[in-house]
């Protein structure tokens, strides 16, 4: 079985990790793996992604600990009548690219989202693990 990368994708058991996450466990982690996550999950997409890297260049503290932090492209829907929440499901990664390298400079460890990422994205993951 291959992935979208046209690897051959790991049949063995899924690896289990705990966000936040230690750069040893995130770099042994390859295109393919099966992975079970538990642990906090950080949610937001561009606009958020666009505050966090201002406070950043303004040399402003997040409000949260970004180091080891996986982050969850997640794109809500309106709440159906009598819900508190309507579903959510991931969103399109390559629109957090002009964002992703900066934090992950600052400890972003992991993403989750759709779609392929940039290059500059994929120097900046083999960079910061």
């Amino acid at each position: 079985m291959s992935n979208a990368t046209g690897q051959v994708a790991s049949t063995s058991e899924p690896i289990r990790i705990t966000a936040p996450l230690d750069e040893k466990v995130a770099r042994k982690l390859r295109a393919g793996d099966a992975v079970l996550l538990s642990g906090t999950l950080i949610t937001g997409r561009d606009a958020a992604h666009k505050r966090m890297t201002d406070l950043i260049k303004a040399g402003q503290a997040l409000p949260f600990e970004i180091s080891g932090q996986v982050i969850y492209y997640v794109g809500p829907t309106p709440a159906p009548p009598g819900r508190p929440i309507g579903a959510a499901g991931p969103t399109t990664s390559y629109r957090m690219d002009a964002y992703a390298p900066l934090l992950m400079a600052h400890g972003l460890r992991g993403m989750i989202g759709k779609g392929a990422r940039s290059d500059e994205v994929k120097k900046a993951m083999i960079e910061w693990g």
